[in-house]
């Protein structure tokens, strides 16, 4: 059975992925990751990570795959000595450089993979870089079934593979782009993409002369162009018998609850595909309807099938309009049998929620009672990132994700 990888941005979201599902996880360190925006981990929290992954049988890999320039590879250096301490089972890396540093100090105790951007798209691509000694080469997102099939019959016994199979998707060739950097100054191969690439048009921000910025939509509240999301969850049989190893989901910057839908549905579906294809076809439109509350644009299969053409656009809007809401994880359970979160969203006494089991079961439960930090009763919890406690018609267990369907 392949790898089910799971994108996480933050210790809580490692800790949602394992629970929803996820074989293993994938995260930025504190540096030299190609989402900088992301919360990211610390060495510590990297470390926590890494502790509570492997007592769960579960791998995680650091992504260091920035295209790093000459004045940043003693940083570099220094930084995989810390992650060499720390032990993940993979770091990513992106060109020849970093990968030479890499190899020469991990020393063989973590495994290398080449990422995505380093343009994997043919056999000796992929056999030159297990020639050097990586475990494992991301196809380029170009590739179609029909190729990764292909190479995979030319390479050794033991090479592996890994394929983005959810998420979004760049229009630049495996997301090497210089037009973030040019129009606002943030250069995506160094993890700071604005994806202006997604909107109609650029507008100058007055505070930097010259810089730009991306604008969703025009004076009419519509949107003139925009890149649906890559979803290959009604062609798992496709992904399962193309020989690719490792199944990634794209989307370190996303929620716990983007992470906690997306990994349960696509945990569900591989596992149900093997155990018996006939159900998997029957659920499929089950797992695509719980799929499409992870607020995501709407679907193309990219590149699977061959090259997209304008139906792998939207040219309506970039939500698809059914996501779910975002209420809280449940963080620590009482002897009063109240339950304490981190509030995301709004929501009040009396309300009916969801609270999101990992065996796929969406339990309807009513909110009996609330509490502030100072234990006062309040009728609802209108303020983001406040600790709030809650009694709920059923208790929830921790790691619990709580949500509200639009």
């Amino acid at each position: 059975m392949p790898e089910l990888l799971i994108p996480a941005g933050s210790l809580e979201v490692v800790k949602t992925a394992v629970r929803y599902g996820a074989d293993a996880v994938y995260v930025g360190g504190e540096a030299f990751g190609l989402r900088a925006k992301a919360k990211n981990l610390s060495c510590d929290e990297l470390r926590e990570a890494v502790e509570y992954c492997h007592a769960r049988g579960k791998k995680i890999y650091v992504t260091t795959n920035v295209i790093a320039h000459e004045g940043s590879m003693e940083a570099f250096r220094s930084y995989l000595e810390q992650i060499r301490n720390i032990k993940p089972d993979a770091v990513i890396v992106a060109d020849p450089g970093a990968f030479s540093v890499a190899k020469e100090v991990l020393t063989g105790e973590v495994a290398i993979h080449i990422s995505t951007q380093a343009n994997n798209v043919n056999a000796e691509t992929f056999q030159f870089w297990y020639s050097l000694g990586a475990e494992r080469v991301v196809c380029g997102r170009e590739l179609s079934l029909a190729e990764i099939q292909a190479i995979r019959s030319k390479l050794p016994e033991g090479a592996e593979i890994e394929a983005f199979i959810h998420g979004a998707m760049c229009i630049s060739y495996s997301g090497r782009c210089l037009l973030s950097a040019f129009l606002t100054g943030r250069e995506a191969n160094l993890g700071a993409c604005t994806h202006p690439c997604r909107w109609k048009y650029a507008v100058v921000e007055e505070s930097r002369p010259g810089q730009y910025m991306p604008v969703e939509e025009d004076d009419n509240g519509t949107y003139i162009f925009n890149s649906r999301d890559l979803c290959m969850i009604e062609h798992i049989p496709e992904l399962l018998a193309s020989g690719i190893d490792s199944l990634k989901v794209e989307g370190r910057m996303k929620t716990a609850l983007y992470v906690a839908i997306v990994t349960r549905a696509y945990r569900q579906a591989i596992d149900t595909c093997m155990r018996d294809p006939e159900e998997y076809r029957r659920n499929i439109s089950q797992y695509l309807s719980e799929i499409q509350k992870s607020a995501a644009r709407d679907y193309t299969t990219g590149f699977f099938f061959g090259r997209p053409g304008s139906e792998a656009q939207s040219y309506e809007n970039s939500q698809n309009g059914r996501e779910s809401v975002y209420l809280g994880t449940i963080a620590k359970l009482y002897s009063d049998g109240t339950a304490e979160f981190l509030q995301k969203n709004k929501f009040s006494v009396g309300d009916t929620i969801l609270v999101m089991k990992p065996d796929g079961r969406n339990l309807p439960v009513s909110v009996l009672e609330m509490y502030d930090e100072e234990g006062e009763p309040i009728p609802s919890c209108p303020h983001a990132s406040r600790m709030v406690r809650v009694r709920l018609s059923e208790l929830p267990e921790i790691g619990d994700i709580m949500r509200t369907d639009l």
